[in-house]
């Protein structure tokens, strides 16, 4: 076991510090061109509460070139991180780009509509979640009233007379 999957099993363990030891000392011995590495240590710092700390680790690892279920991940951690320190157009940037490169991945939808709540772009937010409610839920309630749902999603604010 190399000391990348060492840092990843104390991650997932919850050794937390021994992984964010072993993982900054990788970077700093040089191994710091290596996207994973850069990855793991974000994701260390935002377990220990270090959201501010981790957000250099995430664009690093994004620079060098993560690709997979890993830049999805740093995009997401990346886009959370910024809205949990009410840096709200970064993260609305971050989710964007997330979107347009994986459009299928319905969980930045969900948080790119909390990042709009938060930048008072209420009948935004509400118009996404309420269309990735009506795509997802296999509640019979839901789906009979799927076209409703649909049509008012973009509507919320508009009486009819």
């Amino acid at each position: 076991m190399n000391e990348l999957e060492m840092a990843i099993l104390y991650r997932k363990s919850g050794k937390l510090e021994e992984a964010r030891s072993l993982l900054l000392g990788l970077i700093i011995e040089g191994e710091s061109q290596n996207p994973s590495i850069w990855y793991q240590c974000a994701w260390v710092h935002d377990n220990l509460g270090k959201e501010r700390e981790a957000i250099p680790f995430y664009k690093q690892a994004l620079e060098f070139g993560l690709s997979g279920e890993d830049r999805q991940g740093a995009l997401l951690g990346l886009g959370s991180t910024y809205r949990t320190l009410g840096m709200y157009e970064n993260s609305k940037e971050v989710f964007e780009m997330a979107i347009k490169e994986y459009p299928e991945r319905r969980e930045f939808q969900v948080f790119y509509a909390m990042v709009r709540f938060n930048l008072k772009e209420y009948n935004d937010a509400m118009e996404i979640l309420l269309k990735q409610l009506i795509e997802t839920s296999n509640d019979e309630g839901i789906q009979s009233y799927h076209k409703a749902i649909h049509f008012y999603s973009d509507k919320l604010d508009q009486i009819w007379e």
